[in-house]
Formats: structure tokens, sequence, C-alpha cells
């Protein structure tokens, strides 16, 4: 099953949280799809929220990049991104973040930031995998 990690799972990898950081490490061993997107609100959470320096939040940030695809932020994904954010009530950035998983022909959203299980499109199911 094709999956993509949402930024909060390459900063949680980063994470004190223990279990938190084992749940997003083994998702990021595993491969996933990220997009563009993933890895700049990567360092930016890093430097801002968890006061990483710029060079250290890089390194977190190419780990992601080394093991898995990047797929690019393009004119179609913004647009798709644009649809549906009105059709499911999204912010723009979340709408970035589906419509990348679906042009990349994912069937899996590893997020924190969806309602878990949901579906969109009919083809892209969110998995929270920090749920007990």
């Amino acid at each position: 099953m094709r999956a993509f990690a949402d930024t909060n799972i390459a900063v949680y990898a980063e994470s004190d949280d223990a279990e938190k950081s084992k749940r997003a490490r083994l998702i990021i061993e595993a491969a996933p799809v990220i997009s563009t997107q993933v890895v700049n609100e990567t360092v930016a959470s890093l430097t801002t929220k968890y006061k990483f320096s710029k060079s250290d939040a890089y390194e977190v940030a190419a780990a992601p990049m080394d093991l898995s695809e990047v797929v690019a932020v393009s004119q179609s994904t913004v647009r798709q991104a644009m649809s549906l954010a009105v059709r499911y009530q999204l912010s723009h950035w979340d709408a970035l973040i589906v419509a990348a998983a679906l042009e990349a022909k994912c069937e899996r959203l590893y997020s924190e930031d969806f309602q878990h299980q949901q579906v969109f499109d009919g083809r892209l199911t969110v998995n929270n995998p920090f749920l007990d």
C-alpha cells in the first residue's frame, strides 16, 4: 500500500515522547511519499516551535528526503488543493497535503491533523498512528 507522511510524522520522529518518536520513525523507515511542503514545514516547525538550529533542522529534514520519494507541489497540486479545501472544509495547507498524496496515488495518509479513517476522493484514507 502506497503511503504519504504528513509533516507531524517527521517532526515527531525527533520528539521527546518516546512512543510517538518510535511510531514516527517506523513510518519514516518504511519510505513513505512526502512532498516538498512536508520538508519545508518540518524545517519551519523545528526552528520556530522547537528552537532547533537551522543546521540541526536541515539534518532532521534530510532524513525523510533520503528515505522517501519526494513529490513537488506544482500548479496542478495547488489547483487540486483549492478544490479539496472547499469540498472538505480543509485549511489550504492541509488540502495541499491531501492533494499531493492523491497526485502521488497514495492510498494511506499518516497524519494526526485529520479525522482518523477519513477518506478523501474514495481512495485516500487517513491513519493517525498516534492513537492508542
